[in-house]
């Protein structure tokens, strides 16, 4: 009998407390590489290297002149702000270095204008929605990650506009978590 109990502890500790000790005992592996942001960016249209983009440029214009409510005008702006990242983005692959950074200016420019409609608004007693709220999060995010990507593949020349734009990104996500 006690041979048998004997045998009977050593297999309960052999099986069920050693092997979970070697469970918490290995290293966690850690993942340092960034995740892309699943944030589809709209499409751009044409660029502003096409002869008609002053006709964009002028739709662009009456829309936002023509927009009153003041939550439709910071969803107007997003628009307007993803289409400009998207400009950088594609302007980036086709070469066109000054232009991109340009865009992207512009891009934070309008996505700026977003958060003082929306105090605006909620002064008014019409708050954003939290779909709009989280929209502008991750929007926020995919512009710094297409601002990284450009700060990379742009010449060293555009570095401080871009890393200036970048800057403005930072304050725009601190207004965005203010909200």
């Amino acid at each position: 009998m006690l041979k048998k109990s004997l045998t009977f502890l050593f297999f309960l500790v052999f099986f069920f407390l050693i092997p979970p000790a070697f469970y918490f005992l290995q290293s966690q592996p850690v993942n340092l590489s960034q995740e892309k942001i699943e944030y589809n960016l709209p499409y751009p249209g044409i660029l502003p290297d096409h002869p008609l983009f002053f006709l964009k440029n002028t739709r662009d214009k009456i829309l936002e002149l023509t927009t009153r409510d003041t939550l439709k005008k910071a969803e107007l702006y997003l628009l307007f702000s993803d289409k400009r990242v998207a400009m950088a983005f594609n302007l980036t692959k086709n070469g066109k270095n000054r232009l991109a950074a340009k865009a992207f200016l512009e891009a934070e420019e309008y996505f700026l204008k977003v958060t003082p409609l929306l105090e605006t608004s909620k002064k008014q007693g019409v708050s954003a929605t939290s779909d709009l709220i989280q929209r502008l999060k991750l929007s926020n995010v995919k512009h710094k990650e297409v601002g990284g990507n450009l700060l990379r593949d742009l010449p060293q020349d555009l570095s401080g506009e871009v890393n200036k734009t970048l800057n403005l990104n930072q304050q725009i996500k601190k207004k965005i978590e203010k909200l």
